[in-house]
């Protein structure tokens, strides 16, 4: 599912790092996903970047942030 969306954002297969996946390390986490991604990839988050990060739980549950590194 994680492939076909970032495919899907992206118009065309993602790189290595464009669409991280921690299912491999992690496991299933839910919708904490996207946030331990984050942790794991956020070093050329550089200041003035804006981010997105969705996560989508169960239930249709979703949560958003939109972040900004000063």
């Amino acid at each position: 599912m994680n492939e076909l969306i970032a495919r899907r954002l992206l118009g065309r297969n993602p790189n290595p790092g464009e669409a991280p996946v921690v299912l491999d390390q992690y496991a299933n986490t839910a919708s904490a996903g996207s946030l331990i991604a984050f942790k794991l990839h956020h070093e050329d988050f550089g200041a003035g970047d804006l981010g997105v990060i969705c996560s989508f739980g169960a239930g249709y549950s979703i949560g958003s942030l939109v972040l900004r590194k000063l």
